[in-house]
């Protein structure tokens, strides 16, 4: 098909229509992570995007990419101004380019390759740049992905084996096979869409979901303690041992400790015969340190450390693990991630390979930061449980802490702001986690776009080289 007959079979929007369809998609997404019960809207925020895509120049779709996305992001994100000051912008900025992108690639397919084509890339497209400003590059952030809208619906879709990516993918992909009717059957295939996924979501939560038989199982407790004095730390682990007399193993959040580990508690664990997760300081050489989960054994030896993979991008936090490794318990194989590795499915991917059956993650989230930033993080959490299919405890220094069973439900839960509150669970260790479908797909989605991109760069080099004019469709 030529370019210039390629967009014929569709109008391009009028000026009235797109602003329409930005303020709707924002709108959408607004509610989608706001209420839990809107969580479904999600579509209709990737729908407006995908109609967005018919806009008539490229610089229409830039503009308007950059401003859906600041005004979608930009609110859920205001604690980085807390954090940052101005300098937040830039990041909003950030994360609203890879929406501009979409818009701005998705309009040049249409244009280049058709709307059937266009249609059919358009799933890869956006699963690939979301997959790409979530794991590939430096300033890599996977909060506000399409699929953790869905983090407190996980028991009624069968998304555990779908993945974060893969969400987005198939709903993207429904949307685009929905263009492709005619207009009456493309109105009743996106109000089916959406009511059967409102009737989902929104059921009441299912009770007879059936887990697996453990292999093993651990009582754990944990308490909430945000940069807290060493003594306050032992007469809190005496609390915890005096309210949870059962509990074998004891967590404590990342950063307990800016420092090593100190002897007391070390004494305290051999005293007590307690197994204790804690996060402090490896000192490393020229000053530079590690922020790492350390595990001190009965004995008040340290018996295992795992570094954080991924430090925080602007922080102090310490230099990147050097490798990542299994604790082997005496219940199980357990992983570790520390604080925001969790978000990274490619430094949680290579525990379950591993053959991790359960995963712990100390996490540092700072009351200052605010509640939905804590709510946010919190979405984490169930997402990678059903994922994988094993548990997570999640234990925070300031909420949201979590224990989350291996169908992604929430067992237990400790509260923001919550010093020293308390969260208890028995972690049942079945067989080892697996990869979910999207972990295929997502790569495979960066590499179609990627192509994409480089082929659309080729013709218009060419194009220019040879003076060529494109007209615009009528």
């Amino acid at each position: 098909m030529h370019p210039s007959d390629a967009d014929s079979s569709e109008a391009t929007l009028s000026g009235r229509a797109a602003l329409l369809l930005s303020l709707c998609a924002v709108v959408a997404f607004q509610l989608a992570y706001v209420f839990h019960a809107c969580c479904f809207l999600i579509v209709v925020f990737l729908w407006c995007l995908f109609q967005l895509t018919r806009l008539k120049t490229a610089r229409q779709a830039s503009y308007i990419g950059l401003l859906v996305g600041m005004l979608a992001y930009a609110p859920q994100m205001n604690f980085l101004w807390k954090i940052f000051g101005p300098a937040a912008i830039a990041l909003w900025l950030v994360l609203a380019f890879w929406l501009r992108m979409f818009l701005v690639l998705g309009r040049a397919c249409r244009v280049e390759f058709g709307r059937v084509a266009a249609a059919i890339l358009m799933p890869f497209l956006w699963t690939g740049f979301e997959y790409f400003r979530s794991e590939l590059y430096y300033l890599r952030f996977s909060w506000l992905n399409a699929g953790y809208a869905f983090s407190d619906n996980l028991a009624w879709l069968p998304m555990g084996r779908i993945g974060v990516y893969g969400i987005g993918f198939l709903l993207m992909a429904a949307i685009s096979c929905s263009s492709l009717l005619r207009y009456k059957l493309q109105f009743i295939a996106s109000v089916a869409l959406l009511t059967g996924l409102a009737v989902i979501t929104n059921a009441p939560s299912r009770t007879d979901i059936q887990i697996e038989r453990p292999d093993s199982e651990v009582q754990v407790a944990g308490v909430q303690l945000e940069f807290p004095p060493e003594a306050e730390v032992v007469f809190c682990l005496n609390k915890l041992i005096k309210a949870h007399p059962q509990a074998q193993l004891l967590l404590l959040s990342e950063y307990t400790f800016t420092g090593p580990v100190p002897e007391s508690i070390k004494d305290w664990c051999r005293k007590n015969q307690r197994y204790l997760v804690v996060g402090a300081e490896d000192p490393a050489p020229d000053s530079q340190y590690y922020d790492t989960a350390f595990v001190i054994g009965p004995s008040g030896d340290i018996i295992f450390r795992q570094a954080k993979a991924v430090p925080i991008q602007f922080f102090k936090d310490g230099l990147p693990a050097k490798a990542q490794n299994l604790w082997e318990s005496p219940w199980g194989r357990i992983g570790f991630c520390v604080c925001y590795d969790l978000s990274y499915s490619r430094v949680t991917d290579r525990l379950i390979r591993l053959g991790a059956q359960a995963l712990i993650v100390p996490t540092m989230d700072v009351v200052d930061w605010g509640r939905h930033q804590h709510e946010l993080h919190a979405r984490v959490a169930p997402i990678r449980a059903a994922e994988y299919g094993v548990p997570i405890f999640r234990m925070a220094s300031s909420g949201i802490s979590q224990f989350v069973n291996a169908n992604g439900q929430v067992q237990a839960i400790a509260p923001m702001p919550g010093d020293e509150a308390m969260i208890f669970g028995a972690l049942r260790l079945a067989r080892p986690g697996t990869l979910p479908w999207d972990r295929v797909v997502a790569p495979v989605s960066v590499m179609v776009t990627s192509l994409t991109v480089a082929w659309l760069l080729c013709v218009l080099l060419w194009r220019k080289r040879h003076r060529v004019i494109i007209k615009p469709a009528p």
